[in-house]
């Protein structure tokens, strides 16, 4: 394995909530049952803490469960290590190249064909297109999606397709870490096999694993410590 690690120290994440009233926003986020915490900031917007002092750190070998109820901050977290939300305050350090299995539309342009944007999405899991371009074939074969079809937009395409594209070029490159929300379901009954099989291959070839999920037969069998989120922080980490 790598020498791959994350480091996570008080990790603070909030979102403002602009153009919504004061107190009838807090009031119906606060007899919610679920959610981040809620507060305002100086400038008396409100905000949505999503993580809370959130502190730890993964090593080679690791394989992490996240859980808790909806609006706990399983997938904010996860978005946290994939880059995609910067965090408030606190300090985060990711040692290893990552492929991030959640938004699985981000990076995919309408406009743009099938080939284009297994270049576009390529470039966006910090491949060179030298890379991608050795990748190529590979992918488009995975897909299944033929020439015709990876030469028109993906805009034509249905959800199936384009998570079918997606998939094949986010995992056409063994990384050091892998971040999933649930274990993908891609595609028809014969895709899906094959689907399992590249993801389960993605996963055993990594050095962590971070998977947030709602099964808790998911989490015994995959990973070896969990972390319970609610409100926003972690409140019991079991080995």
């Amino acid at each position: 394995m790598t020498e791959s690690y994350i480091r996570a120290t008080n990790l603070l994440v909030e979102f403002p909530i602009y153009n919504a009233s004061h107190r009838s926003l807090r009031k119906s986020l606060l007899s919610a049952t679920t959610g981040g915490r809620v507060a305002s900031d100086a400038g008396r917007r409100v905000t949505v803490r999503a993580l809370d002092d959130v502190s730890f750190e993964l090593r080679p070998g690791d394989r992490v469960g996240l859980v808790g109820h909806n609006g706990a901050g399983k997938t904010t977290m996860l978005r946290v290590l994939a880059g995609v939300y910067p965090p408030v305050s606190g300090r985060l350090v990711v040692k290893g190249s990552i492929v991030s299995l959640i938004d699985m539309s981000l990076g995919m342009e309408p406009e743009a064909t099938g080939y284009e944007n297994i270049f576009l999405r390529g470039i966006i899991m910090g491949l060179r297109p030298a890379e991608i371009e050795e990748k190529l074939d590979e992918i488009a074969a995975f897909s299944e999606l033929g020439e015709d079809f990876l030469n028109m937009p993906v805009r034509t395409y249905s959800s199936g397709m384009m998570l079918r594209l997606a998939f094949a070029v986010s995992t056409a490159v063994k990384s050091d870490i892998v971040l999933m929300d649930e274990w993908l379901s891609v595609g028809d009954a014969s895709f899906n096999d094959k689907a399992a099989k590249r993801l389960t291959q993605v996963v055993e070839e990594s050095a962590i694993l971070v998977l947030a999920s709602h099964s808790p037969d998911m989490v015994k069998r995959m990973c070896n410590r969990v972390f319970s989120f609610e409100h926003g922080k972690i409140t019991e980490i079991s080995v």
